[in-house]
């Protein structure tokens, strides 16, 4: 089971995980919590009526990573708009289905993190420095939301967007700057694709 995730009795997902692996992962879900960040309405009275009604950006992020996380609903980044005008009406679109579901898909990006992070926080250490992470079907759900949240980050951070910048990827050398988020982000990806595997058998 080491590095992997394999199916438990009843349903749900485990995985062996060291110590190093456990800090790195909840490390990383503690920085895409912060560059999420904490909602609208946060630091006001909780009305569950306002926030249902709670308006979100219009405008895509600024920032790369969020806006891969985010994307506009009505582009196609690999068709050119036919004309000037239908190019502007893609945009108004996106902007009002931004406007209305932005809040939500944040909101759902920050549980998958938090509950990420708290399923770590109750691990048990074994005598080896390590622990062994038992998932339920709703948290391993919410660790494979999670898992492909944090590969898209990192992708966007790493400027992969294909699977030719992928393979690039492996033959980095040692000593180049990004080896480390490469690494992460191979692992994370091999961590997903046994989740996946183990949720659909």
């Amino acid at each position: 089971m080491p590095g992997q995730f394999e199916p438990l009795p009843g349903g749900g997902a485990a995985v062996a995980l060291d110590d190093v692996e456990i800090s790195i992962i909840r490390s990383l879900a503690v920085q895409l919590l912060e560059l999420i960040g904490p909602g609208p309405g946060a630091d006001a009275p909780s009305d569950p009526l306002a926030e249902l009604f709670a308006e979100g950006p219009s405008e895509p992020p600024a920032d790369p990573v969020l806006h891969r996380l985010f994307p506009d609903a009505y582009s196609d980044p690999e068709k050119a708009p036919d004309s000037p005008a239908q190019a502007e009406e893609r945009r108004a679109h996106s902007a009002e289905f931004r406007r209305f579901t932005e809040n939500d898909l944040r909101a759902g990006k920050r549980e998958n993190a938090l509950a990420v992070i708290r399923s770590l926080d109750a691990l048990a250490p074994v005598d080896e420095g390590g622990a062994v992470l038992k998932l339920s079907p709703e948290e391993s759900r919410r660790w494979l939301g999670s898992l492909n949240d944090l590969r898209l980050a990192i992708g966007s951070r790493l400027e992969i967007a294909d699977d030719d910048d992928t393979e690039l990827l492996y033959r980095l050398p040692d000593e180049d700057p990004r080896k480390p988020m490469v690494m992460a982000y191979l692992w994370l990806g091999g961590l997903q694709e046994t989740l996946v595997s183990t949720l659909m058998s």
